[in-house]
Parts: C-alpha cells; structure tokens; sequence
C-alpha cells in the first residue's frame, strides 16, 4: 500500500464523517441507512449468484446516483455550501491577502440594543441577522427591501405585532437594515430545547450554513439570544448583549 492510498482512504473518511455531521439528527440519517442496507442486500444477493433477484435490484442501483441525489438534495446543498464556506477566500491562506480598498465599518450597537431591550420587555419577537462575509442576496430576495440606516424606532416599528413586516427576519449589513420579512432555513436538528420555538430554529439554521449572526427576542418570555455557527447565547442582559455582539461582529 502506497502513501497516497492512504491519504485517499483518509479523505474518503473525512468527506463521509462530515456528511454524517449533517444528517446526523435528521429524517435523511434514516433514508441513508435505509439505501444503504438496500446497497448490501444486492452485494449478499450478487453473491450468492441469485440472478433474478440480482437483476431486479441492479435496475434499481443502475440510477443509484439519480437516487442519491433525489433523495438528499437538500444535504448535498447544505455540505456544498459548508465546503464553500470553509474554503472561502476570505479564510485560510487568502486573508492575508488584500482584495481591494477593505475599510472596516464598525456598527453602532446602541439602537439594536436599545431596541431589544424594548422589546423584551413588552414580548415582541424579533429576529435580526447580521450580514458578514458570506453574501445573503438569496434570503434578502425573499422579504421586502428597505435598505435605510439602523435605528431603534425602525426596528421596534418593523416587528410591532400589528406591523405587517414583523413575520419574518430582518438582515443588516453594516449600519443599514437591508431587507425585513425575510424567509430563512430552519435548522432540521433534533437535539435542540423544545423551548425553543421556529424563531430560534431559523436562526441557528442561517448560521449553520453561513458566517452570519443572529439575534433573537422570545415572543414567549421577552428572553434576547445571541446565535453563532449554531450555537445559542441565551437569556442575556442588556449589557451582555452588547459585549456579545460587539465580540461576534
């Protein structure tokens, strides 16, 4: 055995075990292993020079691919867009590097703040997505574009209950809210807190797949949540939130 055959055994293993990572928990776990079981009854079937039997399940592995992809259409996206993600260019031996005039732009917390703290307080939900380096353009599309500069009023005004943009997420991209009534992926994890309603699981789905982070107001409890790369920050104060986000952003 060649060096390089194990590295390639090493990389299979790698790809397959971060598949698994994202089906793990999910509908689509048990539809994998449930082809794959259908995979190895027609290897013993093969073996055992069953002909019929054989021919019957090799037409249904003859579009094996097409099945596989069928089937996990949705995982295959999302492992794409991680791959993507992990080797964008703005990460790994590319930062270095300068692509153009960058100027960073600091965002004022005090009004996001301030809005969540509002809302908390009187229970409005509210879901609010920080853009990063990964583009958003897909889910912006889905909602209502507005594109205005960040305040408190607009915020408490957009996700007001009786408002008829407060279904949904708002996206901000530096100091200006981009779009409201945005549809985001809900997380398909099945280890997450039954407290946590739809809200949170948008905004852990959003962040699996992206850099972008999340702040969510419970619409049940007033509670403000801080969601990065998956992971919940929850029940946070006023001035936790603002050391939250100003280490995340």
């Amino acid at each position: 055995m060649r060096w390089i055959d194990i590295l390639d055994i090493l990389l299979v293993a790698f790809l397959l075990f971060q598949f698994y990572k994202l089906l793990r928990g999910t509908v689509a776990l048990r539809i994998f292993f449930g082809f794959l079981t259908f995979y190895l009854i027609y290897l013993v079937v093969s073996a055992f020079q069953m002909e019929l039997l054989s021919n019957i399940l090799g037409q249904f592995m003859g579009v094996g691919v097409l099945a596989v992809i069928v089937l996990f259409q949705q995982e295959i996206r999302r492992f794409l867009l991680l791959l993507g993600r992990t080797t964008s260019m703005n990460k790994g031996i590319f930062k270095n590097f300068k692509w153009g005039t960058q100027d960073k732009q600091q965002i004022d917390l005090t009004p996001i703040v301030e809005a969540c703290k509002s809302m908390g307080k009187t229970n409005t939900g509210a879901l609010i997505v920080f853009q990063k380096g990964d583009d958003l353009s897909y889910y912006t599309e889905s909602g209502d574009f507005i594109d205005s500069l960040v305040s408190k009023r607009m915020l408490l005004s957009i996700f007001f209950k009786n408002s008829p943009m407060h279904d949904g997420a708002v996206i901000i991209d530096k100091d200006k809210i981009i779009a409201a009534r945005c549809i985001l992926p809900v997380s398909e994890k099945d280890d997450i807190p039954a407290h946590f309603g739809l809200r949170h699981r948008a905004a852990i789905g959003i962040t699996e797949i992206t850099d972008s982070v999340v702040l969510t107001v419970s619409e049940e409890t007033g509670q403000i949540s801080v969601i990065k790369n998956g992971k919940v920050s929850h029940n946070l104060s006023g001035s936790e939130l603002r050391d939250k986000l100003s280490q995340v952003l």
